[in-house]
């Protein structure tokens, strides 16, 4: 499928969200920052958080809620064509600690709601999704610091700043999380595995079980894949950005995989949007590009809050 380019020039964008006037916002990972992108592709910071801000997801409150990363140690690299860009790696001495941030609806106000868990501290908040209720799960990727890395779960919240509680625990390195259009099941994507999980809810934040809906297609020649974040169409497909094997690939509730390409090894995340939720907006945080796949063949899941 063709796509068209939105915008570019962005430091590791991740995290897409359209907005009910139709913006987007993207939160830049590299520049600790959230862009506002019109329609047009004309861009300005919406909100500066500092840190890493990855997922991103609009609360009840009309807040934007942002999973924070703390930051990344950042290497310089070439992409396949030779394209140079930026790559994330170990926890930075600059790092400000995993959390949830709200950012207030206008961007000017940023605050930090969580950055703990019953004594034990986030590591690294890496994408969240809001469930009718008006709370929120999200993913916890952790970070790497020399031969060390976090061991990481999945959390359930309030937005008041009242409830967090985890609810899996321990799985690797999770990272893109959606729910079901019923919101019977949790899908969460593990970024070295290569798996997408399905989680059975047996209610709001309660965990009845799961299994590995699929593992997403590697790229030639060693077949290696991994899965980056995720959303969800209206027929509950699981769209899943895929790294390395750069692109999107669209996994059904009973597991079958379609992989489209991209051309960038780092695709991040993804989000519906446009009038009638039919066009995908995909980051490709190698080359710093926010692109979208007009007319893709499903159309999205209208997010709670978000739309």
């Amino acid at each position: 499928m063709e796509f068209r380019v939105v915008a570019e020039g962005l430091a590791f964008p991740e995290g897409p969200l359209v907005l009910p006037n139709g913006d987007l916002l993207v939160t830049e990972i590299r520049g600790g920052t959230i862009a506002r992108i019109t329609p047009d592709g004309a861009r300005s910071t919406f909100a500066t958080t500092g840190g890493g801000p990855n997922g991103a997801a609009v609360g009840p409150d009309g807040a934007i809620y942002v999973a924070q990363n703390g930051g990344f140690e950042w290497g310089e690299r070439k992409l396949p064509d030779g394209t140079p860009t930026f790559f994330p790696g170990d926890r930075p001495e600059s790092y400000i600690g995993g959390q949830i941030q709200r950012v207030s609806p206008d961007g000017s106000e940023v605050t930090t709601l969580y950055g703990e868990c019953e004594g034990e501290p986030l590591k690294g908040p890496n994408d969240l999704v809001f469930d009718r209720e008006g709370n929120f799960y999200f993913t916890d990727h952790g970070k790497s610091y020399g031969r060390q890395r976090d061991r990481t779960g999945v959390f359930y919240a309030s937005p008041d700043g009242k409830m967090i509680k985890e609810i899996i625990f321990p799985m690797e390195a999770p990272n893109g999380i959606g729910l079901s259009p019923d919101e019977k099941t949790l899908y969460v994507a593990e970024t070295p595995t290569g798996r997408v999980w399905a989680c059975n809810l047996a209610g709001p934040g309660q965990v009845a079980g799961r299994r590995v809906l699929a593992t997403v297609p590697g790229a030639p020649p060693f077949n290696f894949g991994m899965c980056d974040s995720l959303c969800v169409d209206a027929e509950g497909n699981v769209i899943v950005a895929t790294i390395v094997n750069g692109g999107v690939t669209s996994i059904s509730p009973d597991g079958a995989v379609r992989h489209t390409p991209t051309g960038d090894i780092m695709t991040t995340n993804a989000c519906f949007g446009g009038p009638d939720l039919s066009t995908l907006y995909v980051t490709l945080s190698g080359r710093g590009q926010l692109i979208a796949f007009d007319n893709w063949p499903t159309k999205g899941l209208r997010l709670n809050f978000a739309q």
